[in-house]
């Protein structure tokens, strides 16, 4: 069902490096014709440069963190299964975009990013609960809910749960903001003229497919992966680049917040692409990198837009914080299990 007339099918301050309290999230993709490959200009150093694996050492869970609604505020759960999909609960709601189209996220709608949401009682099959920033707060499957979220985006939404990944159409790619694709890209990534592009050729083909046909893998509302994990050690790390910014978990928007304390490097989880992970009962495969889009700068609770936290992302870490990861292994996480680096992931 969706939060207006109408019908369809439905499918079934917090700890931080600065003490503060979804993260933004996760990086956007773009249709352009071709995955671009050009490299950063002028990084002092990248999260590229190698690492020895076995330096990465054990860690430990920090926090766990669950988005009910794409681009809004989450809530950190402290325990959770994973399973092939990731946290049951995770981006299970989404704003489609009525004017042009597409599932959207605060990439193009910035102020999505300055509502919450959260499941009553923790019942991920209830309608999370949103809230406004003036404090009002009504269920997502509210009569009036797309209307207030409109208002309060200004710009015209509807609010729609999961709808099955057959459904093509729900999940197929609204208008660009922007007539020049190359614009509306710079735009996403949040990019000045002479700023580079991601480099997505780590991405796997089949799901570099989908997503320049569709705003999300059909069946989901994730951009790419199902999970995605950060270290402390990264946020502090961007922080003392960035010594005026206040880095948050929250602005990065990560499942799982680890602490890596006998981590060799500052940004320990990026050597972990290619390798399984075992993170509390679970194991994951982390896929790569996540390149970050212009949601890391956007106002979210009480943190203030930050165009130079992003700026410091984009120009010295290759557009980079935290990894993606697919669960080849289902299992229960809570904060304090056990991280490990079981080894290479195997095909």
């Amino acid at each position: 069902m969706r939060s207006r007339q109408g019908q369809r099918n439905e499918q079934p301050r917090v700890s931080t490096v600065m003490q503060g309290q979804r993260g933004a999230g996760a990086p956007s993709h773009f249709v352009t014709g071709e995955t671009p490959r050009t490299e950063p200009a002028g990084a002092a150093i990248s999260p590229r440069d190698g690492r020895d694996l076995g330096s990465t050492g054990m860690g430990a869970v920090a926090e766990v963190w669950r988005y009910p609604f794409k681009s809004m505020g989450g809530e950190r759960i402290g325990a959770s299964e994973v399973t092939s999909r990731g946290l049951p609960g995770d981006r299970a709601w989404a704003c489609r975009d009525e004017v042009r189209g597409g599932i959207r996220g605060a990439k193009q709608l910035g102020p999505l990013m300055q509502l919450d949401a959260r499941y009553p009682d923790g019942d991920v099959t209830a309608a999370p609960l949103v809230s406004l920033p003036g404090g009002a707060s009504f269920p997502a499957d509210a009569p009036d809910a797309a209307e207030r979220v409109s208002e309060a985006l200004d710009h015209l939404v509807t609010i729609w749960p999961l709808q099955p990944a057959t459904d093509l159409d729900h999940y197929r790619r609204g208008r660009p903001v922007h007539a020049d694709r190359y614009d509306d890209a710079r735009a996403t990534f949040g990019l000045d003229p002479e700023d580079p592009f991601p480099d997505f050729s780590t991405m796997p083909a089949d799901l570099w497919r989908l997503i320049k046909e569709y705003e999300c893998p059909p069946g989901t509302y994730f951009d790419a992966y199902p999970l995605s994990v950060v270290s402390r050690q990264s946020l502090e790390a961007l922080a003392r680049r960035s010594p005026g910014s206040r880095v948050d978990v929250r602005r990065f928007r990560a499942n799982l917040l680890v602490d890596l304390p006998e981590a060799d490097g500052e940004f320990p989880e990026q050597a972990w692409a290619g390798h399984t992970v075992r993170v509390g009962e679970a194991e994951v495969q982390v896929v790569e990198r996540i390149a970050r889009c212009v949601m890391i700068s956007r106002p979210t609770g009480d943190l203030p837009a930050d165009r130079d936290m992003q700026k410091v992302v984009v120009r010295q870490l290759d557009h980079s914080m935290g990894v993606y990861a697919y669960v080849a292994k289902a299992g229960r996480v809570q904060e304090g299990d056990e991280v490990e680096v079981l080894g290479p992931t195997t095909p």
